[in-house]
């Protein structure tokens, strides 16, 4: 039997620019779903994703919802 586990939402929102950024830091904000400051998307706080959050924290903003 499978387990659900209800997981928190989080929203992200991108604060910084990515110009000048590696291009494994553009490709994860954009698996994130952010093309531009000011965006923000709503996510699942599953472990990948926040594998992600981690991997640009510098250039985004996360709050629970």
């Amino acid at each position: 039997m499978v387990k659900l586990i209800r997981m928190e939402k989080i929203k992200v929102k991108q604060i910084r620019s990515s110009i000048k950024r590696i291009k494994s830091q553009k490709r994860t904000l954009e698996a994130l779903g952010l093309r531009g400051i000011g965006k923000e998307v709503v996510h699942s706080a599953s472990p990948n994703i926040l594998g992600m959050i981690k991997k640009v924290e510098h250039l985004v903003s996360v709050v629970e919802v």
